[in-house]
């Protein structure tokens, strides 16, 4: 199985910013604990990010007919980006949303996930640990 784990805007700066909502762990941290579950679990993964919307849309482009699934944060686009919404639905690859924070106890804004209904799932609330939760969720779904 090959997965593309794709962060949005500001992931890049966990454990620097609001680190009583994102925790006081870093990036690279985060990559390492994806890395390790993917190799644990036999998976090719492939962790990009950028807080440019265009970018993140070619990695989704790019991602057609080279992945079998999609983990991808948003980040602030969740909430408004129509155009990574569209990219997600025209790749026809299996999408899991995944947020480190819980998107319903935030901001009144940050409730709605216009990129949601592109995804199987979505995984909110549980830090870090959401992004191995999807991982193993997309484990489940082959197996099934």
């Amino acid at each position: 199985m090959k997965l593309l784990v794709l962060n949005g805007p500001n992931i890049n700066f966990i454990g620097i910013r609001e680190k009583s909502i994102y925790g006081n762990k870093d990036y690279s941290y985060l990559c390492k604990i994806i890395n390790e579950e993917a190799e644990k679990n036999n998976i090719d993964v492939s962790i990009k990010q950028s807080n440019i919307e265009g970018e993140i849309i070619n990695f989704i482009q790019e991602a057609y007919d080279n992945y079998d699934g999609i983990i991808i944060n948003p980040g602030a686009y969740t909430h408004y980006s129509y155009a990574i919404y569209d990219a997600l639905k025209s790749v026809n690859i299996p999408i899991i949303e995944v947020h480190i924070s819980n998107i319903h106890s935030r901001d009144e804004f940050r409730k709605k996930s216009v990129t949601a209904a592109a995804a199987v799932g979505i995984i909110s609330g549980f830090g870090l640990n959401g992004y191995l939760m999807a991982i193993n969720a997309f484990l489940e779904m082959i197996i099934n």
